[in-house]
């Protein structure tokens, strides 16, 4: 659809919307042009000679396309990079897993990190190894096209989608079959921004299609598998819930209707020409899911079925020893604290999994899973692994909080990320123990939002304190996201509290954790469904913030607003 066919047409509040040309997108959007003069996934063809005239020369637009294969600069900038590695779905079989941990060990220091879209990152690579990485990446079944960069990046699912009970129908097969068409495809890796699928038939919707760019959500339609569509999700600096287009796709036709949804947009000057309105979050902003739905509707030549989206029937986290829907099988979910992996661990983990004849699930929650595990040995696998470093026997809390990558890799991150979870974690298990087990904490080191701050429980945002030390340096902070959360209670959390101090942030998090065990343990029978986000929606923010602060207790707020109660306790 060209950029003159695409004038004229309304938005939800029937005014034009303008289309620039591309002449207009060249100047003034810098990458686009850089696309334009090299395509950037033919970067991979010019590493002999990037290698040979060295990091220092290499010109930075080079150091950018190298982006199209899952590479960004490590931090301090000096010639190690973050490499991406692409596990849709995060199904991995144990020689997949053991060719990673193989390339961690040899190349990256043995460090890994699960990411929360189903991911390994691995770090400390050097140019000088690509090529050689490559080929053991290739020669395994394992791609990092498109890790980052304008591509459809990884797409991820409910981990356990052909052997969960719940699973209304086996998904892994259109992930795997997505997969194939989108990574490294030249028509998808020039596209006007990152781009970001999930798909899933778990009825718990564990895959968050509300922050996605497109989320194809399982469904049965007069017998009929397929799938409801939401559109526009997506979190960083300016978060948006995803949107239900209204319909039903037949299982068939879902590749079909995933392309023409990104079609749509990919074609569309308007969202090549700033790369701060580029996602398609703010194409279904300008345009509304009804007219984007009609647009598609356009493209394909058909109309759509109507349908509405289903909403969640709970939660799940996938973790523990689980019963799978063959018989005799099950699969279990191990807590990855703060989603750290090493070489080591990934090449035992590998060894138990096969050795049982299992696989491997990586979760959107930085966590992994061991498939398939006959009956008679899951009690060895829980023992195997827990000899690895992975016990079973743990808080809840480590494997539904996540950290992004943050320091000490992060060029954008301004705050410890992974660390600071591990500490405030320690600190709350601590002093509440079990009580806090269903707690999620997602933090964040910048506005990004890998971490995904805004819909967790408590949200952490790295940022710098208003004040500075003695030296006159910044001192870490953190903003206090609350009120934010996935599923049946939908929402994106509140910047509640600014700027607090590293050093106060976890007393801070002690004192609303505190009050809400509080007011839960006062609903004596009915506690347990009390949750933290029920207790954060229940106050203002100015009480909120005392709270945090210290200068109103969980007693005395009760004296406030229920005195009978409280004189009674």
């Amino acid at each position: 659809m060209s950029g003159e066919n695409l004038k004229g047409k309304q938005t939800t509040a029937q005014k034009p919307l303008e289309i620039p040309s591309w002449d207009l997108v060249l100047k003034r959007n810098s990458i686009e042009r850089m696309k334009q003069e090299k395509f950037p996934l033919d970067i991979i063809n010019e590493l002999p000679q990037l290698i040979a005239a060295g990091y220092e020369s290499i010109p930075e637009e080079d150091i950018v396309r190298l982006q199209w294969w899952g590479l960004y600069h490590d931090k301090p900038k000096v010639g190690t990079f973050m490499m991406r590695i692409k596990i849709a779905g995060g199904y991995l079989t144990p020689q997949k897993l053991r060719a990673i941990g193989e390339i961690a060990n040899r190349y990256g220091k043995g460090y890994g990190e699960i990411s929360t879209r189903q991911n390994i990152q691995l770090h400390w690579i050097r140019l000088d190894d690509l090529p050689a990485i490559f080929e053991h990446l290739q020669v395994n079944g394992l791609t990092t096209a498109g890790g980052c960069g304008d591509t459809v990046r990884n797409i991820t699912g409910c981990p356990v989608a052909d052997i969960d009970r719940h699973q209304l129908f086996d998904v892994q097969p259109l992930i795997q079959e997505a997969a194939r068409f989108f990574y490294g495809n030249r028509d998808y890796s020039n596209l006007p921004r990152k781009h970001k699928i999930t798909i899933a038939a778990c009825p718990f919707q564990c895959n968050a299609p509300e922050i996605h760019c497109i989320a194809l959500v399982g469904a049965i339609k007069d017998g009929r598998k397929g799938f409801a569509v939401r559109i526009g999700g997506g979190l960083s600096s300016t978060p948006r819930i995803s949107r239900d287009m209204g319909v039903f796709v037949p299982y068939e036709e879902a590749l079909e209707v995933l392309r023409a949804i990104i079609d749509c947009w990919k074609e569309n000057p308007r969202y090549r020409l700033s790369r701060v309105k580029a996602r398609l979050k703010f194409m279904v902003d300008d345009y509304g899911p009804e007219e984007y739905r009609r647009m598609v509707e356009e493209r394909l030549g058909r109309k759509l079925e109507d349908f509405q989206a289903p909403e969640p029937i709970g939660e799940t986290d996938h973790l523990g020893v689980q019963p799978q829907k063959q018989s005799g099988y099950f699969y279990i979910g191990f807590p990855v604290p703060v989603g750290w992996l090493s070489g080591d661990q990934m090449l035992k983990v590998a060894d138990v999994a096969e050795s049982v004849g299992g696989d491997i699930r990586l979760t959107r929650q930085q966590n992994f899973i061991i498939g398939n595990v006959p009956e008679s040995k899951v009690t060895w696998v829980v023992h195997q692994l827990e000899k690895i470093g992975f016990p079973l026997r743990i808080n809840r809390i480590w494997g539904r909080s996540i950290a992004c990558t943050g320091e000490p890799f992060c060029n954008y991150s301004v705050t410890e990320t992974k660390t600071k979870l591990k500490e405030i974690l320690e600190r709350l298990e601590a002093r509440f123990g079990d009580a806090i087990a269903g707690l999620k904490i997602h933090l964040d080191g910048c506005p990004h939002a890998c971490g995904q701050h805004w819909v967790g429980d408590i949200g952490l945002q790295g940022t710098t304190a208003r004040e500075t030390d003695e030296q006159g340096s910044k001192i870490q902070a953190y903003d206090i996201i609350l009120r934010g959360g996935l599923g049946r209670k939908t929402a994106i959390g509140k910047q509640i509290l600014r700027r607090i101090p590293s050093n106060l942030v976890p007393l801070y998090l002690e004192r609303l954790v505190e009050a809400w065990l509080w007011f839960r343990t006062l609903r004596n029978t009915n506690g347990a469904d009390y949750t933290f986000r029920d207790f954060c929606d229940e106050r203002t923010d100015e009480e909120l913030i005392a709270i945090a602060e210290g200068r109103l207790t969980a007693q005395k707020l009760m004296l406030k607003i229920a005195p009978e109660l409280a004189m009674a306790c």
